[in-house]
C-alpha cells in the first residue's frame, strides 16, 4: 500500500451519507491509486442546463471505455432532494396535521363560546337592560375567550418546548427552542382562536334585551 500522497486541497467539512450526518474526517484520493475499485462516482460541473448533460456524459465515457457501465445519473439538486425526502415528508405530514388540529381547535372554541353565550342569553339581556352597551357585552365575552387562549397557549408552548428536542432529531435544519418559531406559532394560534370567539361574541352584543329577558 502506497502511503505517500500529494495534498492538492483541504475542505472545511464534508458529508457523504446525507445532510443530517455529522461531518467527519475524510480523505479523497485518485481512483487510479485504489487497490480495489468496485464503483466510482464522478461529479460534473457544467455551465448549462444540468438536465441536458446525460447524453454528452455517456458519450464521453463510452469514447474512453465502451465497456464502462454508466448508471444512476442525477443532478445535484435531485440528489439533495432525495437525501432529505423522508424529513420533508415528515414535515409536510406534520404541517398538515397541525393545520387540521388548528381547524378543529377553532371549531371547538367557537362551539364552546357559542354554547356559553346561549346559556347566558338572559344574563346578557339583564346587563343590557341595566345599561350595558354592546361593546361592554362584546368585551365581556372576548375577555373570557382571552382566558381560554392564554391557558391553551401556556399548555401548548410547554408541550412544544418539551417535544422540540425530538422534533429537532427528526428534521433537518430545524433548531429546537427557536424563539421565532414559538412566537409565530403562538401569535397565529391566538389570532385564530380570537377570531373563532369573536363571531359568537359579536352575536351576543346584538342581543335584544326584551327577547333575552323572555329567553328560557
Amino acid at each position: 500500500m502506497v502511503l505517500d500522497r500529494e495534498i492538492v486541497g483541504v475542505v472545511r467539512n464534508s458529508k457523504h451519507g446525507g445532510l443530517r450526518e455529522e461531518a467527519s474526517p475524510f480523505v479523497y484520493q485518485p481512483y487510479t491509486q485504489r487497490e480495489t475499485l468496485e464503483h466510482a462516482t464522478f461529479f460534473v460541473r457544467a455551465l448549462r442546463n444540468e438536465n441536458d448533460l446525460g447524453p454528452d456524459v455517456r458519450r464521453l465515457l463510452h469514447s474512453m471505455d465502451a465497456n464502462l457501465p454508466v448508471y444512476d445519473m442525477r443532478s445535484m439538486t435531485v440528489q439533495i432532494k432525495n437525501s432529505i425526502y423522508r424529513p420533508r415528508l415528515i414535515a409536510i405530514l406534520a404541517s398538515a396535521f397541525g393545520a387540521l388540529a388548528t381547524l378543529l381547535a377553532a371549531i371547538g372554541l367557537y362551539g364552546v363560546v357559542a354554547f356559553n353565550v346561549a346559556q347566558r342569553t338572559a344574563e346578557m339581556g339583564v346587563r343590557m337592560a341595566l345599561g350595558a352597551l354592546p361593546k361592554d357585552v362584546l368585551g365581556l365575552v372576548m375577555r373570557e375567550v382571552g382566558v381560554l387562549v392564554i391557558a391553551g397557549l401556556g399548555i401548548g408552548l410547554t408541550a412544544a418546548w418539551l417535544a422540540s428536542r425530538y422534533v429537532e432529531s427528526q428534521l433537518f435544519g430545524v433548531r429546537a427552542n427557536d424563539p421565532l418559531v414559538f412566537a409565530g406559532a403562538a401569535v397565529s394560534l391566538a389570532l385564530v382562536a380570537l377570531a373563532s370567539g369573536y363571531v359568537p361574541a359579536r352575536r351576543a352584543s346584538r342581543i335584544d334585551p326584551i327577547q333575552a329577558l323572555r329567553y328560557e
